[in-house]
């Protein structure tokens, strides 16, 4: 029996964490639960012990269940008849088991029915669920849109919907429009409000929408008449059963076959206001999309290990010129940096998924009392992180899953090409990770504040004062002058206080503040587990540093002169 949580022993070195104990204290309001809710746990070596328990669960369903029934789902898919999704029947029968096993709603209260998990168990469940089956995870991982429902909904919506997540019904979240993708102020589905009957009703066509005949769905719509930007839009949620929404056709994609991806046609479809009018996209949308991004985060890292391991494996079998493939030197190195590569976007993930926790689980105690000043400038500190490593970590990890599913099929050669072996599916699923959920472009443009306010330089200040044992010393040399040389980037592309030109190196520099923070992440791993990480430690680090002198390179050598060469000619057009 295979076990994709017991088989990855990153997964309890990331869990014992020293602010996990915050974490969860804080999480569990010092075990308040206890009194009321015999799951609950009574300590922190309780809790840990639970999130152990449930996470072999996962992983036992994931190596058992899911994994063995991707490639059928890949080749069958969802189908659509009279307006309505009917799964592949391997995906229905992943949903059952998790279901029976009552994995649903993990991050949920227990109030509501859920196990009430931080967000770091929770992510390394969808990581492991990523491994197994990429396109599952997207089905599974949306009911995290009950989050939104949770934090700005009443509580007449918040005992309505979530339990009902909990209980294993979809969501999905209804976004992007034919003419409104990474421009989202652009949405028109029109939402209409009916003073007689107390009433709202959405009219209008919604696409690209992953698992759009779910349950019950999160809708951005436009509100108020007669806007065209941001503060016109508002968030609501619709209930299937009330009807008034068809699926007009699934797309037909590259890749994430098994999650239908829907166009939508929304008619007198009656929905509920989600918190307050003209909030939808500059409060609401934000939110549910740094938690969106941070699990295709959790994805990207799943498809890694699971192309990283297919490719170890057929290197480890496949035999050319009398030895294993796996002893030409051409090889190995692609398989350490591969490797290396997953284990730092692994490092990243639950970095930032520990900011997340901190700053969502004090609002969330803010909510129920006055936090202390401490608790409040603690609040802040880790809000700016998690808004600093989402980006980042997203770009990161996104472009890490595209790199190691291309050079999977690499290794397997013209097999790799065809469809009996896995890391195709893992090549055309990894492709849509570094554009959904916005693209690494974008993220880039969330990012590059962090860059120019010190955010960035800040937190490698951190790292770097932390303490290592002596044998790892010469690789953080080699981070403090990739330091240096990041400072001097950052000076270089900024001096001229020229936005188009900040912006044409901005990739550069958010890649290279991504490189130090990794090398420093995976460092402080290896200084707790040389065992489990000191071979990426060392293969990434210079990895990063080769990265970050090419960057160097091409900045300190360009002009803003330069950008002329790349502008297009319009005058053609």
């Amino acid at each position: 029996m295979a076990n994709f949580y017991t088989d990855t022993p990153q997964f309890r070195h990331y869990l014992q964490h020293p602010l996990m104990k915050r974490i969860v204290e804080l999480k569990e309001r010092n075990y308040a639960d206890r009194e009321t809710y015999d799951y609950a746990p009574i300590d922190f070596e309780d809790a840990m012990d639970s999130y152990d328990r449930v996470l072999e669960v996962v992983g036992e369903i994931c190596g058992d269940i899911i994994d063995p029934n991707a490639e059928e789902v890949d080749h069958n898919g969802p189908t659509v008849a009279d307006g309505r999704v009917t799964y592949a029947p391997n995906t229905q029968e992943n949903l059952d088991v998790l279901n029976r096993a009552e994995l649903m709603g993990m991050r949920f209260s227990r109030k509501y029915g859920g196990l009430n998990f931080p967000m770091v168990p929770y992510m390394i469940s969808a990581d492991i669920v990523s491994r197994a089956d990429a396109s599952f995870q997207n089905i599974w991982m949306l009911q995290d849109c009950g989050e939104t429902i949770y934090e700005f909904g009443d509580e007449t919506q918040r005992n309505n919907y979530i339990p009902r997540v909990v209980k294993g019904e979809t969501m999905s979240m209804d976004l992007t429009e034919p003419d409104a993708g990474s421009d989202l102020q652009a949405v028109m589905l029109k939402a209409t409000y009916n003073e007689q009957e107390n009433q709202w009703y959405l009219n209008g066509v919604k696409r690209f929408i992953t698992n759009g005949d779910a349950e019950i769905h999160l809708v951005l719509a436009r509100s108020e008449e007669g806007t065209k930007d941001a503060r016109g839009l508002s968030m609501f949620v619709y209930d299937k059963r009330s009807g008034g929404v068809n699926v007009r056709r699934i797309e037909n994609k590259m890749g994430i076959k098994g999650a239908p991806t829907c166009e939508l046609v929304f008619k007198n479809a009656k929905a509920e206001l989600v918190g307050s009018r003209r909030m939808g996209l500059i409060k609401y949308v934000m939110s549910l999309m740094n938690g969106a991004r941070l699990g295709i985060m959790a994805q990207s890292v799943g498809i890694s290990e699971a192309a990283t391991r297919e490719a170890y494996n057929y290197a480890v079998e496949r035999r050319q010129f009398g030895k294993a493939i796996i002893a030409f030197p051409a090889v190995y190195e692609m398989l350490a940096n591969m490797r290396a590569k997953t284990d730092a976007s692994r490092s990243v993930l639950y970095e930032t998924c520990r900011f997340v926790d901190m700053y969502k689980t004090l609002e969330d105690v803010g909510r129920e009392r006055k936090l202390t000043p401490e608790e409040k400038d603690e609040m802040k500190y880790y809000s700016r992180l998690a808004d600093a490593f989402t980006p980042l970590g997203k770009g990161m990890s996104s472009e890490y899953a595209n790199q190691n599913a291309y050079d999977a099929i690499q290794i397997h050669g013209g097999s790799g090409y065809m469809k009996d072996y896995k890391c195709e599916r893992l090549y055309r699923d990894a492709r849509i990770t570094n554009i959904y959920e916005g693209t690494t472009q974008l993220q880039v443009v969330a990012a590059i504040r962090h860059v120019t306010t010190g955010t960035y330089l800040q937190r490698i200040g951190e790292y770097a004062a932390m303490p290592l044992t002596p044998e790892l010393e010469p690789l953080k040399n080699v981070l403090v002058k990739m330091t240096e040389m990041y400072e001097k980037l950052v000076d270089v592309v900024t001096a001229p206080k020229d936005e188009e030109y900040l912006d044409f190196h901005a990739r550069r520099l958010v890649e290279s503040a991504g490189h130090i923070i990794a090398g420093y992440l995976l460092l402080h791993d290896a200084n707790k587990n040389q065992e489990l990480f000191r071979r990426s430690a060392e293969v990434y680090v210079h990895y990063g540093r080769n990265e970050v002198v090419k960057n160097y390179n091409f900045v300190t050598q360009s002009r803003i002169d330069d950008l002329a060469y790349y502008k297009p000619d319009l005058t053609e057009q």
